[in-house]
C-alpha cells in the first residue's frame, strides 16, 4: 500500500498517551509516526481530573504544573521521532450536567479551548496538509480551525459507547451526530458495523491487533517467574486485563477456582469494582490478584500461564467487542478459552476453545492446559502475526486511499 509521507496526522483521543493499559490510539499513533508526523492531542484534563489525580494519576502528574501556569503543553515522544503529544490547558467538567442550555454552553467553552490549542499546534510544527482522526471522543466536536480544515476526517467507534454509564450519558447522542459529519467511520467489530452504518454510507471495519513483538516475548524470552506466583508449583489459569464487572463474569471465576483446586487462577488488571469481595472470590486460596501492570510486564506472566482466559459476559457491550486481549494471547503462545460473547470471537474457533455457557468453561480448561503442542503454539503465533498494528494501519491507508476518487459516494462493506 502507498503510503503518503507528506500528509500529517492530527490524532485526537479520548485514551490519554501516558494511559498505562493497551489502547487502539496509542498503537496506531505509534505506526503512523514510521511515515508520518503524528501530533497526538490528549483528551483535555478537567478541572477535576487535576484535583483528584494530583498524586497519583500518571496521566495528571507530568503535566500537572504546566497546567496551572494555564498553557499548552507539547512534548516531543523520545522513541518515535515523528510524534509530538499535545495536551490543552484545563477544561471544565460536564458530563455531571443534563443535556440543555447549561451542557452546551459549557461544551462550546471547552471546544473553544481544544480548537485554540489545535490551531497553535498547526502554527507551531508548520502543518499544512492534514488528516484529522477521533478515537472514541464525540464530546468535542467543534474543535479545527476554519482557517486550517483537513483533508480528511475519520472517526473510530471501538466499544458500544452507551453500555457505560458515564461515557453513554452524552456519548450515545453525540456519537451519532460524529458518525454523521465525518467523512469516514471505523468499527472493530461487526456488531458495531452494523450499528454504525445506520448513520454514514462510509463505515469500515478495521480489527483491533496487538504488539505482536512484545507478546511474544512470552515465548522468545526467558523471564524470572514474578513476585506473585513465585511460590507457585501448580498450573496457572491467567487473565490480564481490566477486571470491570460490565465485561468479566465474577460468578464464573469463582467457579473456575472453586471447581480447579489444584490449579491457581491468576487474575492480572486493575480492578474498579467490589464484586469480587460481595462473592468472596478474594477469600478462595488458590486465586491471586496482582492489580493494576504496565503493558510491557504482561508477557512475564503470560509465560508461566498453562492456559489464559476471557471469561466474558454475555450481553450489549461485549456483543461489539473485538478483543485487544485475543491477539496479545496468540502471540503469547497461549492456550485460550473464550465464552461465547461475540460474532468476532467466534471467528477465532479454530485457534481457541469457545464455551456456550459457563459450565462447558469450566470444562474447558482441562482441554487447554493440555493444549500446548509446539505444532498449536506455531498455529497461535501464525495467526497472531496476521493482526499486528502494520496491518492495521495499511488497512487504514487503503480505506483513505479508495474513499478520495469516491468523493463521499456510498459504499458498501461486506461484513
Amino acid at each position: 500500500m502507498k503510503l503518503n509521507p507528506n500528509i500529517d496526522i492530527i490524532y485526537f483521543s479520548l485514551f490519554r498517551w501516558s494511559n498505562p493499559y493497551s489502547s487502539v490510539s496509542v498503537s496506531m499513533g505509534k505506526e503512523f509516526s514510521k511515515n508520518n508526523r503524528v501530533f497526538y492531542v490528549n483528551h483535555p484534563i478537567s478541572m477535576k481530573d487535576l484535583v483528584q489525580g494530583w498524586s497519583n494519576n500518571v496521566e495528571v502528574k507530568h503535566v500537572k504544573n504546566d497546567l496551572l501556569k494555564g498553557g499548552d503543553v507539547f512534548h516531543q515522544e523520545e522513541k518515535f521521532p515523528n510524534l509530538r503529544l499535545v495536551t490543552s490547558p484545563l477544561s471544565y467538567p460536564i458530563n455531571w450536567m443534563s443535556e440543555g442550555k447549561l451542557y452546551n454552553s459549557f461544551k462550546q467553552r471547552n471546544e473553544k479551548i481544544l480548537k485554540e490549542t489545535i490551531r497553535k499546534t498547526i502554527e507551531k510544527y508548520n502543518i499544512k496538509e492534514y488528516i484529522f482522526i477521533n478515537c472514541f471522543d464525540p464530546f468535542f466536536q467543534d474543535i479545527l480551525p476554519e482557517e486550517h480544515p483537513p483533508k480528511l476526517t475519520i472517526y473510530q467507534c471501538i466499544d458500544d459507547i452507551s453500555q457505560n454509564d458515564y461515557t453513554g450519558k452524552h456519548g450515545t447522542r453525540l456519537e451519532i451526530e460524529m458518525v454523521k459529519k465525518m467523512d469516514i467511520a471505523t468499527v472493530t467489530s461487526r456488531e458495531l458495523y452494523k450499528l454504525m452504518s445506520q448513520h454514514s454510507s462510509e463505515v469500515h471495519i478495521v480489527h483491533n491487533a496487538a504488539d505482536i513483538d512484545l507478546f511474544k516475548n512470552a515465548v522468545n524470552v526467558q523471564y524470572d517467574k514474578p513476585q506473585e506466583i513465585a511460590h507457585i508449583t501448580n498450573k496457572i489459569i491467567g487473565f490480564t486485563g481490566n477486571l470491570d464487572a460490565v465485561r468479566v463474569n465474577y460468578p464464573l471465576l469463582k467457579k473456575i477456582a472453586e471447581t480447579h483446586t489444584d490449579k491457581t487462577l491468576l487474575l492480572v488488571g486493575p480492578i474498579n469494582n467490589t464484586e469480587y469481595l460481595e462473592i468472596g472470590l478474594d477469600k478462595l486460596p488458590n486465586v491471586i490478584m496482582t492489580g493494576s501492570k504496565n503493558i510491557t510486564e504482561l508477557p512475564q506472566y503470560l509465560q508461566y500461564c498453562d492456559c489464559v482466559i476471557i471469561p466474558f459476559l454475555c450481553n450489549k457491550l461485549t456483543k461489539s467487542i473485538y478483543p485487544l486481549k485475543i491477539n496479545e494471547y496468540l502471540a503469547a503462545g497461549r492456550s485460550v478459552v473464550s465464552s461465547d460473547f461475540s460474532e468476532d470471537i467466534l471467528s477465532f474457533g479454530e485457534q481457541i476453545h469457545i464455551a456456550h455457557n459457563d459450565d462447558e468453561f469450566v470444562r474447558l480448561i482441562d482441554r487447554a492446559v493440555l493444549d500446548n503442542s509446539p505444532e498449536r503454539v506455531e498455529a497461535r503465533l501464525a495467526l497472531a502475526a496476521q493482526n499486528t498494528w502494520t496491518a492495521r494501519v495499511e488497512e487504514f491507508w487503503k480505506i483513505i486511499h479508495d474513499f478520495e476518487p469516491k468523493n463521499s459516494k456510498p459504499h458498501k462493506q461486506e461484513v
